[in-house]
């Protein structure tokens, strides 16, 4: 992803969180959303990097940074332990995208996913008429070294997430040209013209239900006779 995607990126996920929430950055790489959010909101952050040179690189900027793997280690965070945790750009690369979902709403009140809609129309032409895997600025790697494993559009990830009664709180999609706007189901040519889509997700939670206690008053009547 270009630099100038990565900006518009954190910005659009620092406008969904509250200031001083306690936030965790899954694959966090150097720290640069986490400094963002420290410094902007005053953010509580923590980050898990798989790359050992990018968490080093972190932890000596003075970031609560360990290296680990997502998809094995995140067992170590007790539920509900952060307000939001974060996923950014990274689901796609996952092996189990399902499961990363779930306990992304386990450790976290709140989730915030990003990721490349593999139905915009670029990548759809370039298939069609090239018949080749697509090449783009959002996602610039060849089939054969790419990260991405799991391809997937806006309208899949809906799906997975009413399958697992997640609930999508809001949905901020980017053109390619970097043109925001809210992503509303079933709208008509979403999936062709969003190039990024930026997910917060929870789940939804009942409260009990009070019964309130109605008060009767019982009236003694007396009969007369006569």
């Amino acid at each position: 992803m270009n630099t100038k995607s990565i900006r518009n990126d954190w910005q659009l996920i620092e406008s969904l969180i509250q200031e001083n929430a306690k936030v965790l950055d899954i694959g966090c790489g150097e720290g640069g959303l986490i400094n963002q959010l420290e410094s902007n909101i005053m953010a509580d952050t923590r980050g898990i990097e798989i790359d050992p040179k990018l968490a080093r690189k972190a932890i000596a900027s003075g970031h609560n940074v360990v290296e680990g793997n997502a998809e094995k280690d995140l067992n170590q965070f007790s539920n509900q332990s952060f307000d939001y945790v974060i996923l950014s750009q990274t689901l796609q690369a996952m092996i189990r995208p399902k499961e990363m979902l779930i306990e992304l709403l386990r450790i976290g009140n709140k989730a915030i996913v990003s990721f490349p809609n593999f139905g915009h129309w670029k990548i759809r032409s370039q298939l069609m008429l090239k018949g080749k895997m697509p090449v783009t600025n959002n996602l610039p790697y060849s089939w054969y070294d790419t990260p991405n494993i799991h391809f997937f559009t806006i309208k899949d990830f809906q799906q997975l997430c009413k399958e697992l009664n997640i609930i999508i709180e809001k949905s901020i999609g980017l053109t390619s040209a970097g043109k925001q706007f809210i992503i509303k189901e079933n709208s008509f040519g979403i999936n062709l013209y969003t190039s990024e889509a930026i997910f917060l997700l929870s789940y939804k939670k009942y409260e009990p239900i009070k019964i309130q206690a109605t008060k009767k008053s019982f009236v003694n009547s007396s009969v007369v006779t006569s």
